[in-house]
């Protein structure tokens, strides 16, 4: 059927539908990039919020403020190859002549050790600042944690070494069996004769 049998109401209603559903399509698709970059502004937000929040915290509980956004810079070994890390913690702050890294966090569940993220960020910062230990700020509840990561366990000493025991071991037990003479008894033992005497 060609479309100029088609009544004109039917094309102009077809016509219609394909315009609202470009326009429909244009604005979900204009939505779902804004709503990213808005939860990121919301977040920052949020973020300078509880940093303006936190530090009168701090200083109740003691804490001398250093820094501010503190950067740091470490280096970790990719293949063998030193790689950069760039990192920016909330406050270095000091109490009783120690220093340490404070992250605030606010929310319901941020400021949780329980939450992934929130552990991976706080044993990241531990071992990249110079720092005697890691601060937890829960802004909302309005209390400060003090974290304390276990060092990797040591490793027992002479541990590379083991292996050359057992080997030494091995070894010994070896020339000793070699030494006893078996249950049978020796073999019995062979005599060279001379030449006949005349």
């Amino acid at each position: 059927m060609h479309p100029s049998a088609l009544p004109p109401a039917l094309l102009v209603a077809a016509l219609a539908a394909a315009v609202l559903l470009a326009l429909v399509q244009t604005a979900r698709l204009a939505y779902v990039r804004w709503l990213p970059r808005r939860r990121l502004e919301v977040a920052r937000a949020a973020g300078a919020d509880g940093e303006r929040r936190a530090e009168p915290v701090l200083v109740s509980l003691g804490y001398a403020i250093v820094a501010r956004q503190a950067p740091v810079t470490y280096d970790v070994a990719l293949d063998g190859e030193p790689c950069a890390i760039a990192l920016r913690a909330d406050f270095l702050v000091e109490r009783d002549g120690r220093r340490f890294v404070a992250e605030v966090k606010t929310g319901r569940h941020a400021p949780r050790l329980e939450t992934p993220a929130t552990r991976r960020q706080l044993l990241e910062y531990r071992v990249a600042f110079d720092v005697d230990g890691v601060l937890l700020v829960d802004v909302d509840a309005g209390r400060v944690h003090s974290l304390e990561f276990p060092s990797p366990p040591a490793r027992e000493a002479g541990g590379g070494l083991g292996w050359l025991l057992w080997l030494a071991l091995g070894g010994a037990l070896g020339y000793g069996a070699a030494r006893v003479p078996s249950r049978g008894g020796s073999p019995p033992a062979r005599v060279e004769r001379g030449p006949a005497a005349p």
